[in-house]
């Protein structure tokens, strides 16, 4: 690229973000008046454009994902698409959630978590209201936004359907339900799938990953997650402190009291389930294995790090998530 196209591509790309903002704010204040719907749409398809042409040149993804698959062809959708009417139907706290979890989702399919339209994240909206946030079935991880998340309660009643028809993942509802039922404390569940939930072993305390979940809960596999009886199990299993849930033969299940805490554990899950099949693999089976005691290595106040008496663990989970972002 010649030198004064790339220094006016340079300033364009500095003065991005403030026309993007202008232009936000323009259709804000169009919207209000009501009065010029063409104008309006034109403003719209134009701010669409800004946040959708993204440069053709990205650090390449962990593992990949329909994501990464899009993002190298140049179609990436906003995660934040709440605008209009969109926009003015939920407080700031429930945009800020919205806009949280569907960064998550695009996230775990960059991380190569996901599995086409299966697996759910969600989110509890608030402590006050019994509500939660869920992909709608039907949606890939790449394809979740912020407008797309449905609302439902702890009865399976949808109180929201977002900007989609689709209806709730039964199974989905299930697990993330009953999790949200037995544990006031939890306000983000995580499930996904991994080989380590099907070795008898369990996850052994070999990494410096495993030993940061603290006590990790099982339960075993009793076929599709739909009833009562499996709900009941579950939360019997996880436990009143458990952050890690295995659901042997099936995969994995962390639980935050925020959304950035869940997504530090369940990495941490993750990390230290390929840590442990690679390690069995090569040393030939859990016999020939040097196995860590918790016991001695507690966690410390101190994010590992950080300079005395700077950050502190949650501050240092908080981080994880907003560093991939």
């Amino acid at each position: 690229m010649a030198p004064d196209l790339r220094q006016d591509f340079n300033m364009m790309e500095q003065k991005k973000r403030a026309f993007c903002e202008e232009l936000e704010s323009m259709i804000q204040e169009q919207f209000k008046k009501g009065k010029n719907p063409t104008g309006l749409l034109a403003l719209q398809q134009i701010a669409d454009f800004m946040t959708t042409n993204v440069p053709n040149v990205y650090p390449a993804a962990p593992q990949g994902g329909m994501a990464a698959l899009n993002m190298s062809l140049g179609m990436v959708t906003p995660v934040n698409d709440l605008r209009g009417s969109d926009s003015i139907a939920y407080d700031k706290g429930e945009k800020l959630l919205r806009c949280k979890l569907a960064a998550f989702y695009r996230l775990a399919d960059l991380f190569g978590w996901s599995q086409l339209i299966y697996n759910h994240i969600t989110t509890r909206v608030s402590s006050e209201q019994e509500h939660f946030l869920i992909v709608p079935f039907g949606l890939l991880y790449s394809e979740v936004t912020a407008s797309s998340l449905v609302k439902v309660n702890l009865q399976g009643d949808i109180l929201d359907r977002g900007s989609t028809n689709l209806g709730v993942n039964q199974a989905g509802f299930t697990l993330h339900s009953a999790i949200y039922v037995a544990r006031p404390d939890v306000r983000c569940v995580v499930h996904i799938h991994t080989p380590v939930s099907a070795m008898k072993c369990g996850l052994l305390p070999i990494s410096p990953e495993a030993l940061s979940l603290g006590e990790v809960a099982y339960h075993d596999y009793h076929g599709i997650l739909v009833d009562e009886e499996e709900k009941i199990l579950i939360q019997k299993n996880l436990g009143p402190k458990s952050k890690v849930l295995i659901l042997r033969n099936h995969g994995l299940v962390s639980v935050g009291e925020s959304v950035e805490e869940a997504f530090y554990f369940i990495h941490n899950l993750v990390v230290a389930c390929e840590i442990q099949v690679r390690t069995l693999a090569s040393a030939g089976g859990p016999d020939n294995v040097v196995l860590l005691d918790p016991g001695k290595y507690r966690a410390k106040s101190r994010a590992p790090g950080s300079p005395a008496g700077e950050g502190t663990w949650p501050r240092g989970r908080n981080r994880a998530f907003l560093v991939c972002l």
